[in-house]
């Protein structure tokens, strides 16, 4: 496979791009890797620990001093709190309020609200209020 690397002058310039006859398992990881430098977490369901990965993470939720983890369809706790849950998923998750993480790249749309809040609608149907506090760093992000 040949592989070639240019410099850029930013990290906003930073891009990769990928050319695959079909798209392969090994070909979903390297995906995974660069939109997330391969993040994953360790949650549990049922009583079963298992590694997800941050591309699969919609948004992380802590409530009564517990942290879940939401996916697509399912939900997840984990051992971490916030902060530290930030600093590993990196720059595709935003806080948004007090309690909540949002995967960026699951965000559908957003709609304005009362007392300069947002909406977010997700990728999956579901609804998230983007706190007054958090609507800058969100624009800052989607380029919005």
């Amino acid at each position: 496979m040949k592989v070639t690397v240019n410099k850029t002058d930013s990290y906003e310039n930073e891009s990769a791009v990928i050319n695959a006859v079909a798209v392969t398992d090994d070909i979903r990881h390297a995906i995974d890797l660069l939109r997330n430098n391969g993040a994953s977490i360790p949650v549990v369901s049922d009583g079963d620990t298992r590694m997800l990965m941050a591309s699969d993470i919609y948004y992380i939720e802590s409530v009564d001093k517990r942290t879940y983890v939401y996916t697509k369809d399912e939900c997840y706790g984990t051992r971490y709190r916030l902060y530290e849950l930030e600093e590993i998923l990196g720059a595709g998750f935003l806080r948004c309020s007090k309690a909540m993480i949002v995967n960026i790249r699951k965000i559908r749309s957003v709609r304005a609200e009362l007392n300069a809040r947002l909406s977010a609608e997700l990728l999956n149907g579901e609804r998230l209020i983007i706190s007054r506090g958090y609507v800058g760093e969100l624009k800052k992000k989607l380029g919005v």
